[in-house]
């Protein structure tokens, strides 16, 4: 039972095991079902034995995390958490289709070529081909990171939930970096057409939906300018978001804003076929420094880069300009 669990620096340190990962393995949530505690992770079921309350009007203190050895060892995880959920809240999660955990810096993968009509064949002929091979060109991951300067002295008084705010901003602008490479990614060598004039029209918005063929229109991605613009046509005056706060298109797709966004281009993708996030690490922090209240000078990093899996998944709408040009 959660009780029982000795918390130690060590959970953080095991082989191919996260942190959370570590204590379901002592702790799985499975034997918490049907009881009140179903819907806690090993990790909220400790925050709960140890009366640590992250949020609501009784919210606690960072203090509360260093009142023993044993809740000391919780603070990382609430951290990591705390920016990963900013990291996770982005355009990425729209963006992926999926997602591959490497233990190299570079990456092949694997390349399809699949650009033989789909066409009915007689029974003598042979099939149209398509062929999977292992990728030529290698996928690089790069290194993400943030320095983070405080003290326990500076914090230690700090509510949690003001806190994790805090930290989430941090992984949303430490998503943001990160953005730009998958968006370079995407507009590389994809399908491209041009708007009918200088000004963005919804035409041009529907001829981009009429280039996919074999996929969905699911997304689009314009910079911050581009996304006021398409909001303010007047063919989306009854548009609103959705329940979960998506604007939708009237074409069926998620208009997305995005600064890394090129001003000059407007981005059209079928989100489940059209790229593959790479990481070889998740987000990873200084666990000891942060257990032994050692908060002067912290780092949070990830190591990824991206794939196109599927080329026709993705075409871009480039805005001509003034001259013509």
């Amino acid at each position: 039972m959660y009780n029982d669990i000795k918390l130690e620096k060590g959970l953080y340190n095991l082989s191919g095991k996260s942190f959370t990962a570590a204590l379901e393995e002592l702790d799985p949530s499975a034997a918490y079902a049907g009881t009140p505690l179903e819907k806690l992770d090993a990790f909220e079921r400790q925050l709960k034995r140890f009366n640590i309350r992250i949020n609501g009007t009784d919210c606690d203190c960072v203090e509360k995390f260093f009142s023993t050895t044993e809740t000391a060892v919780l603070f990382p995880e609430f951290v990591t958490r705390s920016i990963r959920k900013g990291f996770d809240e982005t355009v990425l999660s729209s963006v992926c289709a999926a997602k591959t955990v490497t233990n190299s810096s570079q990456y092949l993968g694997c390349d399809l070529d699949d650009t033989e009509a789909y066409i009915p064949t007689s029974e003598a002929s042979a099939l149209p081909e398509a062929t999977v091979t292992e990728g030529t060109s290698a996928v690089t991951l790069a290194k993400y990171g943030r320095l983070i300067s405080s003290s326990y002295e500076a914090v230690r008084q700090q509510r949690l939930d003001v806190f994790s705010v805090m930290l989430r901003s941090i992984g949303v602008r430490l998503a943001a970096s990160v953005v730009n490479a998958a968006l370079t990614v995407l507009v590389t060598d994809a399908d491209t057409i041009e708007t009918a004039s200088a000004s963005l029209a919804y035409s041009d918005l529907a001829n981009l939906y009429g280039c996919f063929s074999g996929f969905d229109m699911t997304t689009v991605i314009a910079s911050p300018e581009n996304a006021a613009l398409i909001a303010a046509m007047e063919q989306l005056r009854d548009c609103s978001a959705d329940s979960k706060g998506r604007f939708m298109l009237p074409l069926g797709a998620e208009l997305i804003k995005c600064s890394s966004a090129e001003a000059d281009e407007i981005i059209g993708l079928d989100r489940s076929f059209a790229l593959e996030f790479i990481t070889s690490t998740d987000l990873v922090m200084e666990t000891d420094k942060l257990i032994d209240r050692q908060l002067d000078q912290i780092t949070v990093s990830i190591t990824c880069g991206f794939k196109k899996i599927t080329p026709d998944a993705v075409k871009v709408l480039r805005i001509k300009s003034e001259d013509g040009e």
